[in-house]
């Protein structure tokens, strides 16, 4: 029986892990501010030995780590995000919507330098999300900003109920991402278990929960598609990862690694052959004369048209414009926590010496679609366990490769892990508490980063990775 006195008895220290870990997040939502450097990473460090020793000892009891799971969520329902400011522009962008008005034609900053204040609240919200954000046009897609709207709905003057409204949303999606990862896991003849190295991960709870990104939600619509995908029900898959890429575009990067895939299920169908997770009766039910190619194209059909649709209420030649520039901004002018990136702007300053962004900014996305093109036709792909590891490869390389890393990033990384063998995503989700110290200097004249921090980030990651790639295979074969 769950909780009985036997079961309390021989279970004394995952239960003491649980009340720590309990008054360690409380800690970390109602009384930590991100410039407490030795603070938060020594909270973050308990919470994460708590989480690894709680998984070890309770890998069984799945019952009792999803109590923990949402119960440590359950601790930051009221606390407003104390790592990141993005959640003020969710809810302009949600009460800007609501007052009939499209947020991708305006920044923030030009309705109040011309003095009008079209939402609830609109000073403060500001004041909250920064100049820099201000200054710029939203891109933040359709689906998450109907997050955004609901939000408004329930709370359309008071940032705290937005708060509430929008956590609400993610803690719901992480329950479907735990219900569809832990079916898809054990379809995948995988331990169900592993699950929970992304739904109690302090760094998901932190991150998704606490700081109110919507990475959540995409994920939860990914791993969805992928469990579809695997069931065969190939056509509500790419309904579901359009939906997706409505929250966040980066689900985008996987669209040509399914090519594989799909000649893989016209062979099986017209060959009467199959992996070990395709039926393939079923297979031949729902790709009964269709060659792969024609269902391929139906799929990005699929995904595309819904994208589309989606995002036609908003549409205007101001729109597209807009959209395209905020976007631009990831490649040509943020920096933030980048490994390789650094490098290159280290040796072009030496032989330029200014603006190497402008330049790199403009040669990664090529490299990264050579890349996805490499992987695409010459890896193999035909299996759901190879697919999803295909997905881990690309966005881990353009993840390596672009000028920005924001902690939150690594949470489509960590999830893709949990269907494969590589573990370097959940290490990354342990180091990548150091890009906080970027902090350091908010307020010296000197405001870049730490250099010799991010170096030991990515010295810990870089290994674990390559030991994963190249020694581990090796003692495996």
């Amino acid at each position: 029986m769950l909780f009985s006195p036997s079961f309390l008895k021989n279970h004394k220290l995952p239960l003491l892990l649980a009340i720590v870990s309990t008054l360690l997040y409380w800690c970390f939502a109602y009384n930590l501010v991100r410039t407490a450097y030795i603070k938060l990473i020594v909270l973050y460090v308990l919470l994460f030995v708590a989480f690894y020793q709680s998984i070890k000892h309770l890998k069984h009891h799945p019952k009792i780590l999803t109590y923990l799971a949402f119960g440590f969520r359950a601790v930051f329902i009221l606390a407003i995000p104390n790592l990141s400011q993005d959640f003020y522009r969710f809810i302009w962008d949600g009460r800007l919507i609501l007052e009939g008005i499209n947020p991708y034609l305006r920044t923030v900053a030009s309705y109040i330098s011309a003095g009008q204040f079209p939402v609830a609240q609109a000073l403060e919200l500001r004041e909250g999300m920064g100049a820099l954000n201000a200054s710029h046009y939203t891109n933040y897609p359709p689906i998450n900003q109907l997050c955004f709207v609901i939000a408004g709905v329930f709370a359309n003057k008071s940032i705290l109920g937005s708060v509430v409204a929008m956590r609400l949303l993610i803690i719901a999606a992480d329950f479907g991402t735990l219900h569809f990862g832990k079916k898809l896991l054990e379809k995948l003849k995988l331990p169900a278990h592993q699950i929970f190295w992304y739904v109690l991960n302090p760094f998901i709870i932190i991150e998704l929960t606490g700081n109110l990104h919507f990475e959540g939600v995409m994920i939860f619509f990914l791993v969805w598609s992928l469990y579809l995908l695997y069931s065969g029900k190939w056509q509500w898959a790419g309904v579901v990862l359009a939906l997706s890429i409505s929250v966040k575009l980066i689900p985008l990067i996987f669209l040509p690694l399914f090519y594989q895939w799909f000649l893989k299920q016209n062979t099986n169908s017209s060959n009467n052959k199959t992996s070990k997770q395709v039926n393939p009766n079923k297979a031949l039910k729902w790709m009964p004369t269709v060659s792969g190619i024609t269902n391929l194209a139906l799929f990005y059909f699929i995904i595309l048209g819904i994208i589309a649709l989606l995002f036609a209420p908003f549409y205007s030649s101001a729109f597209i414009n807009n959209y395209a520039q905020t976007v631009a901004l990831w490649f040509q002018n943020f920096e933030f926590n980048a490994s390789i990136y650094y490098i290159a702007r280290a040796i072009g300053y030496w032989f330029r010496g200014y603006n190497e962004i402008a330049i790199i900014g403009k040669i990664t996305p090529v490299v990264v679609i050579i890349v996805i093109l490499i992987i695409t036709f010459f890896r193999k792909n035909k299996t759901t366990i190879e697919l999803i590891t295909a997905m881990l490869m690309v966005l881990s390389f353009y993840y390596f490769t672009t000028t920005t890393v924001h902690p939150w990033y690594v949470a489509t990384l960590l999830i893709l892990s949990v269907f494969t063998k590589y573990k370097f995503p959940l290490v990354w989700s342990f180091v990548i508490i150091l890009s906080y110290l970027a902090y350091i200097n908010l307020n010296k004249a000197d405001k870049s980063e730490n250099l010799w921090v991010i170096a030991i980030e990515y010295t810990v990651v870089y290994g674990v990775f390559l030991w994963e790639i190249l020694f581990k295979k090796r003692q495996a074969n």
